[in-house]
């Protein structure tokens, strides 16, 4: 099976979905626990919610495996984005809920996580990597936009109900001077959806690894609270009526980075 779902685009913006991927291989999947079986961490639907993306011109890079297999936002050496705090492994051993996700003693071993650093890990950053050195030579600039969700009520990794539109630019690392907060303004506009920039989510490893603001390559990770689009327990039904309502915000945040892109030099 692809390791990725990939359309070009004409816009100097990318948008990143590592972890939209429900697909598990039959020996990975042979060794896991029956809870493995729900896939319960995926960010559910997001390329279903994004589906105006076509419109705006974006090229879009979607994964097809689960983060279960790896986890593409994660560094390939496994070392810890929020130092201190917990956090979902590169190979997860365990749900967002603590729980098992292999049979006693089925664990991966360290030569396995290599080998899916290798098969899957590699070819999507890799294909990152080539579109946005393509956008930056068509563009002179490129923007890449690195779409998230997360259950809303999570005690693992953050106290109470998550906000709903989390906007991170690595405290404003990742891209230029004002571009978050002028991202939160626009999410700040619409009083249905409550907003925050570099709260619990800064950026992860995708939106930390590719940009280089100097060098005129901008990223953004907004991580999404999934009640504001679908229900939240199982079987995790999409829920077209809260999509309609959320994908104007969204729109208007991508329109709104777009615009705070640096002229051609």
């Amino acid at each position: 099976m692809e390791i990725f779902r990939f359309r070009a685009g004409t816009a100097p913006l990318l948008v990143s979905m590592p972890h939209v991927g429900t697909h598990v291989p039959e020996e990975i999947a042979a060794r896991m626990t029956p809870v493995a079986v729900g896939l319960d961490d995926t960010d559910w639907h997001v390329d279903r919610l994004y589906d105006f993306l076509e419109q705006l011109g974006a090229s879009v890079l979607v994964a097809t495996h689960s983060r279960y297999v790896i986890d593409l936002n994660r560094p390939p050496d496994g070392s810890s984005l929020y130092p201190g705090k917990d956090t979902i492994g590169l190979v997860p051993l365990d749900t967002a809920r603590y729980e098992r996700l292999y049979a006693p003693g089925a664990e991966p071993s360290a030569a396995e996580v290599a080998s899916r650093v290798g098969q899957y890990w590699e070819p999507y950053h890799a294909k990152l990597a080539e579109e946005l050195a393509r956008i930056q030579a068509a563009h002179g600039y490129a923007l890449l936009w690195d779409a998230h969700s997360i259950a809303s009520v999570l005690p693992r990794f953050f106290e109470g109900k998550l906000p709903d539109l989390n906007l991170g630019t690595v405290h404003g690392a990742s891209c230029a001077p004002g571009t978050g907060e002028r991202l939160l303004a626009i999410a700040r506009r619409a009083q249905a959806y409550s907003a925050v920039l570099n709260g619990r989510y800064v950026g992860g490893c995708i939106t930390r690894r590719y940009a280089r603001p100097q060098e005129n390559v901008h990223a953004v990770q907004l991580e999404l609270a999934q009640c504001t689009y679908m229900e939240e327990a199982p079987p995790y039904r999409f829920r077209e009526d809260l999509a309609e309502r959320l994908r104007p915000q969204l729109k208007a945040l991508l329109e709104e980075f777009l615009r705070c892109a640096p002229a051609r030099p």
